[in-house]
Order: C-alpha cells, then sequence, then structure tokens
C-alpha cells in the first residue's frame, strides 16, 4: 500500500504575489515617508515659536521671518512661510498652516497629503 502524501507550501505565482504586495507597501513607503518627516519639522517650527515668550509683541513680519528662519535650518520644502495665516489682535495670536502635499508614486499614479496645524497664544 502506498501512501499519498499531499505537499504544502507556496507556488511560485504567490509567491511573487506576496513579494509584489510588500513591494507596493514599500514604495508608498519611501514616497510618503519624507513627507510626514517634513510635517514633523513644520510641527517643531510651530511648536518653538509658541514657546516664545513674546510672540504676542512680535509683528506679523518678524513672526514669518521667524517661521522662516526654522523652515531654512530643518530643511522644510512643502511649505513657505508666505503660506502661513497670521491673525494678531491685541495679545492674542493665531498662526495656521493648512497645506496640501501630492507625491508622484509610479506612472500617474500620485498620492495626496493634507495637513492642518494651528497655534494660538494669548486670549481675545
Amino acid at each position: 500500500m502506498t501512501k499519498i502524501s499531499r505537499q504544502q507550501g507556496y507556488t511560485l505565482i504567490s509567491l511573487i504575489f506576496i513579494l509584489g504586495l510588500i513591494g507596493v507597501f514599500v514604495l508608498l513607503l519611501f514616497k510618503i515617508g519624507p513627507v510626514y518627516l517634513d510635517h514633523s519639522k513644520v510641527k517643531s517650527a510651530f511648536a518653538a515659536l509658541e514657546n516664545l515668550g513674546n510672540l504676542s509683541e512680535l509683528s506679523e513680519t518678524e513672526i514669518r521671518s521667524t517661521l522662516d528662519k526654522r523652515f531654512n535650518m530643518n530643511y522644510v520644502s512643502d511649505l513657505k512661510s508666505q503660506d502661513v495665516k497670521i491673525v494678531k489682535q491685541g495679545s492674542y495670536v493665531k498662526v495656521e498652516a493648512e497645506y496640501e502635499v501630492v507625491e508622484k508614486v509610479v506612472g500617474n499614479l500620485s498620492v495626496l497629503v493634507e495637513f492642518h496645524d494651528v497655534i494660538e497664544v494669548g486670549s481675545e
């Protein structure tokens, strides 16, 4: 009597499919990762601006200059200080950045990432 055993394991096609899926996710990681790193630098620049003791005493131009210096120092490429909205009313200061980044993945496939950061200092 011969015993028939079933073979188990991956076929070549399933192995290629799994490697293809892993490759797609790695490609997305390499394309989107730098966008989020850039955004973390924007958030740290905003946090440093918020921690300034005299933010309400600075003019809009001085606030933009401070942000511009931090953006240049950290090599932020997705946002410019001119794109930041600044509202000043007495001792109240609101600094807001709303921007989107479109990153081309492959061919005509792109990824859109939207960010919205706000800091508020003082009282109205």
